[in-house]
């Protein structure tokens, strides 16, 4: 399944709590995605996080439900230290 790098920007941090990432995560399990990875910027402002979904139209719809913003979807493929290689998820950047 194709990976996926989501930007979103807010105008202050998020503040999610663990119960709302649980909510999140159940809704994007149902849509079929799979959340790997979240990075907070330093200023709070932003996050960057990392989908296997079959679509970027699945991820806006997601971000639709559960109201937050999807500003910039891009397919990424893994580029890694070689030891990582076999933990990354989606299709290697060479097929």
């Amino acid at each position: 399944m194709p990976v996926y790098l989501v930007e979103r920007n807010f105008d202050q941090d998020p503040k999610l709590t663990p119960e709302g990432n649980d909510q999140i995560n159940a809704i994007t399990d149902e849509l079929g995605a799979h959340w790997l990875a979240s990075f907070l910027s330093a200023d709070g402002k932003k996050t960057y996080c990392l989908y296997e979904a079959r679509s970027p139209e699945l991820l806006k719809e997601h971000s639709r439900i559960v109201g937050i913003p999807a500003d910039e979807i891009v397919q990424v493929n893994r580029f890694w230290p070689t030891a990582a290689d076999d933990d990354w998820p989606g299709p290697p950047d060479d097929k």
